[in-house]
């Protein structure tokens, strides 16, 4: 029991935190107070504003963690797989991985223009090479007497991969897709601050403009909710499933 209380004891230290700051402070145009959010959030839930602008972030960063966790897992079994492969494409993902995400958003937009795919696009690549290391780290560690077992029983491709190959990489999934979720929709939010229309991070941008801070933290806690969710309901429980084998 203490053990699954200690999350919400330590977001309860948090807000604590929060609300002694905001005390210190004393100007609610800086720092407000928890509760003075309260009423702000719900003008934004029953005008619809809120989900329009959720709903619309959200999908890009289920498209774009889909895509990068796609290519990154193909790129990364390939180059584990494949030594020569991997010689010849690790300097490109240095180059990828130091590559300000901030340079390739803006890339994109002028490349392709202010476009979801252009938004869509620099987020995956911003996060593909991460991706990338991680599954070709858990494609070196496979286990070789398991890949001749499968030659031993003439397994196809398709066999071998569903059967012996991807539950070894589970856990590198597993800690790729977490990694990639927390960074996916931190990408997302620039992306949309810099060139969208709709969105939290296009929310953000205006109510910076208007040196609204309490709108700013209304948006912003509103996702960093959804993603924690997120986090506790999917990823972690999945992270747990992947590694169960270990554990046995």
């Amino acid at each position: 029991m203490q053990t699954k209380l200690t999350p919400l004891l330590s977001i309860a230290g948090l807000l604590a935190l929060w609300v002694v700051a905001s005390t210190l402070k004393a100007d609610p145009q800086v720092l407000p107070t928890p509760w003075a959010l309260a009423p702000l959030f719900a003008q934004e839930i029953a005008s619809g504003e809120l989900w329009t602008h959720l709903s619309a972030t959200l999908l890009r960063v289920l498209w774009a963690f889909c895509l990068a966790m796609t290519l990154g897992g193909i790129i990364g079994l390939a180059m584990g797989r494949s030594p020569a492969l991997n010689r010849w494409l690790d300097p490109w993902l240095v180059i990828f991985l130091n590559l300000p995400a901030l340079v390739l958003i803006v890339l994109c937009y002028l490349w392709i223009g202010l476009t979801e795919a252009a938004a869509i696009a620099a987020v995956t690549l911003n996060k593909v090479p991460n991706v990338a290391i991680v599954i070709r780290e858990g494609a070196r560690a496979l286990d070789p007497q398991l890949d001749a077992l499968a030659r031993v029983y003439r397994m196809s491709g398709w066999t071998r991969l569903r059967h012996v190959i991807l539950p070894q990489l589970g856990p590198f999934i597993a800690a790729a897709a977490r990694g990639g979720v927390a960074v996916i929709w931190k990408i997302v939010l620039v992306v949309e601050f810099l060139g969208r229309s709709s969105g939290v991070g296009f929310q953000i941008h205006l109510y910076f403009q208007l040196f609204d801070v309490a709108m700013v933290l209304v948006y912003a806690f509103s996702f960093i909710t959804v993603m924690l969710l997120v986090e506790w309901a999917l990823l972690q429980p999945w992270e747990r499933h992947a590694t169960r084998w270990r554990r046995a």
